[in-house]
């Protein structure tokens, strides 16, 4: 099992943008082969930073899961929303293990 963490550094005058975009992800992430743990949203403290946390059986599954992604229609209509409205300036993927 691996994890990817998605760090998000975000445009603190689209949170709304943001929020839609990720409410969007939960049932494409998972016909795509991806297992949400959630999407977390500014509350305090820093307002521009959000976390994507999604597990993965292996690497070789999110690297078919990203090739589903690029094939959904869904998924692409969403990263097409993302980059309309410039709610995400900066997103980082980290690969974690569970100790």
């Amino acid at each position: 099992m691996i994890t990817c963490c998605i760090d998000y550094t975000l445009n603190p005058h689209r949170l709304d943008a943001f929020e839609e975009y990720a409410r969007r992800w939960p049932p494409i992430i998972e016909r795509c082969g991806g297992q949400l743990i959630g999407y977390f949203l500014p509350k305090e403290g820093a307002n521009n930073k959000a976390l994507a946390v999604i597990d993965f059986d292996s690497l070789a599954a999110y690297e078919e899961y990203r090739a589903a992604l690029a094939e959904d229609p869904d998924a692409k209509a969403n990263l097409d929303h993302a980059k309309r409205t410039e709610c995400i300036l900066v997103e980082d993927r980290s690969f974690l293990r569970r100790a």
